[in-house]
């Protein structure tokens, strides 16, 4: 079997010996799979992109003009050359890859950075009203801006070093951090794990969402520029100020509400009027001094 390098265009190639990759319709998008790791050789990349170049050049047609692709990428290693690649052999043929699903968070990663909506997850993620939270990924962590028509899903706390654009979407099963702007759509605590929150250093978002309660979020003072975090009271989601929300904030697991602590403002006064106190008294005592000379 005779193999042509990445990137190039369409020539006659043989057919491959046995089929691994599907390519299926699911809802007006085409859905490329991708076979499991475990069952390839050291050549699989080699394999797979024949394979694909085949089938697009010889298959059925049965999509249409510039159709949406997701990639179902599952434990797939694929860096941003490979994504590269995929996306114009697809592109040859008329169509447009616009998701990958992937079980690697390096996957995940060089997908988001390259612009394509992702999905990250286990390979298996059953979902039942008494799932246990804490069974989630390590932080999915994206140093770039998430662009308009972007989507990022991922099962656990989503951190991005950038800004979140309007029109484009994080939906995380833990928290939501994002070094920047948010003017997107922020989903945290997706799987309805209420002690979720979102971090923003500029809070604008389109829409926020904690477990399964939606609120729009009114924008901030101009003159007030300060990292704030979304979070969910008994009456809905709030905004405060991020810093000392641990201090001043305590997450109820039998209501599965946060709770503002009202007993540091009191404690705060006393320290506040015991230090005017000392202070006085040293006054009176300088004062005391120097009419004594």
């Amino acid at each position: 079997m005779s193999y042509q390098n990445p990137g190039s265009g369409f020539e006659s190639i043989s057919p491959p010996q046995f089929r691994r990759i599907e390519l299926k319709q699911e809802e007006g998008r085409c859905v490329l799979i991708m076979p499991a790791q475990a069952i390839a050789n050291s050549d699989h990349w080699q394999e797979l992109w024949q394979e694909l170049k085949y089938f697009l050049q010889n298959g059925d047609r049965t999509w249409s003009a510039q159709q949406l692709v997701i990639l179902q990428a599952g434990d797939h290693l694929l860096d941003s050359r490979q994504l590269q690649n995929l996306s114009d052999v697809l592109k040859q043929s008329g169509l447009q890859l616009a998701m990958v699903k992937t079980s690697r968070r390096q996957t995940a990663i060089a997908a988001a950075t390259a612009g394509y909506s992702v999905e990250q997850g286990h390979l298996v993620v059953p979902f039942s009203a008494n799932e246990d939270h804490s069974n989630i990924l390590e932080p999915l962590y994206l140093k770039t801006t998430i662009r308009s028509g972007v989507e990022i899903s991922h099962n656990g706390t989503v951190i991005v070093l950038g800004d979140v654009n309007p029109g484009s979407s994080v939906a995380a099963r833990g928290d939501i951090i994002i070094w920047g702007n948010l003017r997107g759509v922020a989903h945290a605590g997706s799987h309805g794990k209420k002690e979720s929150r979102i971090f923003a250093l500029k809070m604008e978002p389109t829409q926020v969402r904690i477990a399964d309660v939606v609120a729009r979020v009114a924008p901030p003072d101009l003159g007030e520029m300060q990292p704030e975090i979304a979070y969910l009271t008994q009456e809905g989601i709030a905004v405060a100020k991020a810093f000392n929300f641990e201090k001043n904030h305590e997450f109820k697991e039998l209501g599965g509400y946060w709770l503002e602590i009202m007993t540091a403002i009191p404690k705060l006064k006393d320290e506040t009027a015991t230090k005017s106190s000392i202070l006085n008294k040293v006054l009176k005592s300088s004062l005391n001094l120097y009419k004594d000379i």
